[in-house]
């Protein structure tokens, strides 16, 4: 561990204000070396290239103490990690009593807190990660907020969200407030008008410039992130306009704002990385790629975008390939018809590969590589949950767990094609897969509850088929997928590739907060309630499904290795 060198927040409070906090007209041109840069597509920083491995911490800000916030820094640093990815923003309708909130949008009426609860909890964050040379990645709001009120109680419950646990205010990822809240404090009905409504746009406007020109001259930022992963969907309903020209022109609109304002730093959407070839594009390639002859020897081959006859093609001939790979090894299970002693697909199985799916045909309203093509956009972006989202089409000649790790391959490769094609650095922003000791606190990012929580319904129907069918992945194929993931993107000249998500043990816990005493998740014997009665003083970190901390040794030597290999390029 490195040497303890933290502040409390009001002396810090104090040093900030002599530079990092002031919003003072930018000191550095954009090509500074001391800020984070793109060269085609890689990184730079202070004239070298910088290629990075790095993880998600949402929840910095709301840790107790200075001393757990600069620990935390501190662990994540040790592994070789290089940025961190953290929520700048926590937004409440009503200020609550305990806990650190940053603005209240109440009725159409928004105010910034300032104060040690406040932005001042995210300075301590900002100064301490530069101390401990980390870079921070700062992302503006979230798509998801799936709370049915806009009370302010003491749990997702109490606040009227639909979950059966009792978690404190800022557990989960998706309980900082965000665009559904904006929406529903302006008076409106759908999603999608976060995007669109004049009096939201200048209302997020507002909140950006406040923590874009608070940071505006801090090398420690990596990049401002628009949102955590943007699309016509959420909880509220979606309107019919909803394109995805809509999700592209409002990243135009706000990443040229944020380059009005802050001439230093690097713009990223945060998108799940959705595709949609055959969408109509705001930002077309130009010119548009046109095939390309085989290259010479020892040259690279052009790339051209991912499109709909290559996806299909792929996906037959994986089929084909892992169906010889089963019926050679005697695990193939034949379930067409035989005609003339030969198999013979069924109609169903002919049928199966006629459309892309929602993660490529814009069903989700997100076209990123038409949002990656924007000028003020300076690096593509994308997600990989195989829990919560389909790419590609399941194989019945594998076994759910290899489907889960093959369409992450082809994930991470399709969106590495779509990069190259633009010209611009691509980052895996978040990457996880639950394991079956993380199961019971599993809560996806649209709902507010954990369907794999005892006493909780589930997919499974009966309590002893899901005790002998657990949901999740063993501890060591989450740690062979990360791997396997993460040498992909090697492989494929990705530019950083970021962990979801960290997590840390002896927390310093007050009642009433995130970190509470006796707060330890979802109970696995009990689905009502995620507390138990304690007067312990310590506590651990959020987990929705994807701490590390049940698997931590095996999570950080994977990272650490690969944070070894990247840096001796």
């Amino acid at each position: 561990m490195k040497d303890l060198c933290w502040f409390t927040v009001g002396g810090l409070a104090a040093l900030l204000l002599s530079g990092l906090a002031v919003a003072a007209p930018p000191t550095a041109k954009r090509g500074s070396s001391q800020f984070v840069q793109t060269d085609g597509a890689s990184f730079t920083v202070n004239g070298s290239k910088f290629r990075y491995v790095g993880t998600n911490s949402y929840w910095l800000p709301v840790l107790n103490t200075d001393e757990d916030i600069w620990n935390t820094l501190g662990n994540i640093s040790a592994v070789g990690a290089k940025v961190v990815r953290v929520w700048a923003f926590n937004d409440v309708a009503t200020a609550p009593s305990n806990g650190t909130w940053f603005q209240s949008i109440q009725n159409g009426t928004v105010s910034i807190n300032d104060g040690p609860n406040g932005l001042q909890k995210l300075d301590t964050v900002v100064q301490m990660a530069e101390q401990h040379g980390l870079y921070v990645m700062m992302t503006l709001t979230n798509n998801w907020f799936p709370s049915a009120s806009n009370s302010t109680g003491s749990s997702l419950q109490a606040r009227g969200g639909t979950t059966e646990t009792t978690l404190p205010r800022n557990y989960l990822s998706n309980d900082y407030g965000g665009m559904d809240l904006y929406v529903r404090q302006f008076g409106l009905q759908y999603h999608d008008q976060f995007y669109t409504d004049e009096k939201i746009l200048n209302a997020f406007k507002n909140f950006t410039s406040q923590i874009v020109s608070r940071y505006v001259n801090s090398p420690a930022v990596f990049s401002w992130e628009l949102a955590n992963d943007p699309r016509c969907n959420s909880t509220l309903p979606t309107s019919s306009s909803c394109t995805t020209e809509t999700i592209t022109q409002w990243h135009a609109t706000m990443a040229e704002y944020i380059r009005s304002i802050d001439p230093n730093h690097l713009i990223s959407s945060g998108n799940q990385g959705y595709m949609c070839p055959d969408c109509p594009k705001l930002y077309p390639l130009n010119p548009a790629p046109a095939p390309q002859p085989s290259p010479a020897p020892g040259s690279k081959k052009r790339s051209v975008p991912v499109t709909t006859k290559q996806l299909l093609r792929k996906r037959a001939e994986s089929r084909r390939l892992n169906r010889r790979a089963a019926k050679l090894a005697g695990k193939l299970k034949e379930d067409g018809i035989r005609v003339r002693g030969r198999w013979a697909a069924t109609a169903t199985r002919r049928q199966q590969s006629a459309e892309v799916g929602p993660a490529y045909d814009g069903s989700y309203g997100v076209d990123s590589q038409d949002i990656m093509n924007i000028p003020d956009i300076s690096f593509g972006t994308f997600q990989l949950f195989p829990d919560q989202d389909t790419y590609t089409p399941s194989d019945p000649s594998l076994s759910s767990y290899q489907n889960s790790v093959n369409s992450g391959v082809d994930w991470i490769t399709n969106q590495a094609q779509s990069a190259d094609a633009v010209g611009k650095p691509l980052i895996m922003t978040a990457f996880g897969l639950v394991t079956q000791d993380n199961a019971a606190d599993f809560v996806p990012f649209n709902t507010t509850t954990a369907p794999y929580a005892s006493g909780t319904s589930s997919g499974v129907t009966n309590q002893r088929q899901r005790a002998t069918i657990p949901y999740g992945v063993t501890n060591q194929q989450q740690t062979d997928a990360y791997s396997t993931w993460l040498n992909t993107s090697v492989s494929l000249n990705l530019a950083g590739m970021i962990q979801y998500q960290w997590g840390e043990l002896n927390l310093t816990a007050e009642t009433g907060t995130t970190i509470s005493p006796g707060v330890t998740g979802i109970s696995s014997s009990s689905g009502t309630t995620g507390t138990t009665s304690s007067s312990d003083t310590t506590g651990v970190s959020p987990n929705d499904g994807y701490s590390s901390n049940t698997n931590s040794d095996a999570i950080q030597g994977v990272l650490s290795s690969t944070a070894q290999n990247i840096g001796s390029d």
